[in-house]
């Protein structure tokens, strides 16, 4: 088991709370005591049912939640606390490889997914991820729908309905403008086809993935320096795309 490596919040900063949804006794027990170690306030749930009802009732800063849950599964506590709790993010555990799980997940409204086995490490990294981004979308919402976005050299102005990357001003279709505001706005969060369907061409149908593709490459093509080694709007192989939160 890894240590944690020392980030904890100093002495009256407010302490991240975390929800372990996990009913492998061994892997719930390793994440609460790396957490507390880190500084983390850390609760846990057994089952899906404990699981969301814990969520109400203690609103924590983000969610670890297994897939392979008793009475409620994974993907059935996704959609319910999206439904209930849409602002608290959610990091899936699923089976390695599974790329069925992931997409479904995500497209209940996980914000991530880590599979297993995983390194404590490397779920610390993912739940600090997921908390910046949605401090970054609470930010975004905040400053209100048309307050510009910036990320890098990328600029999007939704009042004008301009881009501009650098000093080079990027003209883009309405989808085309839209596919890169949803994802500049969730910088890093995984967006599988169907759910970028549904949500730009309000329309759902396998035949259609295409769509997107073409899109995309059509997107990239205007905004990237090298749309062969995009740098901004990345694919995540089988599930789909997302923007770069490295940036």
């Amino acid at each position: 088991m890894h240590k944690a490596d020392g980030n904890e919040p100093s002495a009256g900063e407010r302490k991240i709370s975390l929800l372990v949804i996990e009913d492998d006794e061994n892997i719930s027990t390793a994440i609460k005591e790396y957490f507390a170690r880190a500084g983390y306030v850390v609760s846990a749930a057994g089952d899906g049912v404990a699981g969301v009802q814990a969520a109400l009732n203690e609103s924590p800063d983000a969610i670890v939640l297994d897939l392979m849950l008793p009475k409620m599964d994974g993907l059935a506590v996704c959609r319910e606390l999206r439904e209930k709790a849409p602002y608290i993010p959610i990091l899936m555990l699923t089976a390695k490889d599974d790329v069925v799980d992931k997409v479904l997940g995500l497209e209940m409204g996980a914000d991530d997914y880590i599979t297993k086995p995983f390194s404590l490490r490397e779920l610390e990294a993912r739940i600090k991820s997921v908390l910046r981004r949605a401090q970054a979308a609470t930010r975004t919402e905040a400053a209100g729908e048309d307050a510009p976005i910036i990320r890098g050299k990328l600029k999007i102005d939704p009042a004008k309905r301009e881009v501009t990357v650098g000093d080079r001003h990027i003209e883009l279709t309405p989808k085309e403008f839209e596919l890169l505001r949803l994802f500049a706005t969730n910088p890093g969060r995984v967006f599988p086809r169907k759910y970028l369907l549904e949500k730009i061409w309000d329309y759902s149908y396998e035949g259609y993935d295409r769509t997107i593709d073409s899109h995309i490459n059509r997107l990239r093509g205007k905004i990237e320096d090298n749309p062969e080694n995009p740098q901004m709007v990345l694919t995540v192989w089988g599930i789909g795309y997302k923007f770069n939160d490295e940036r």
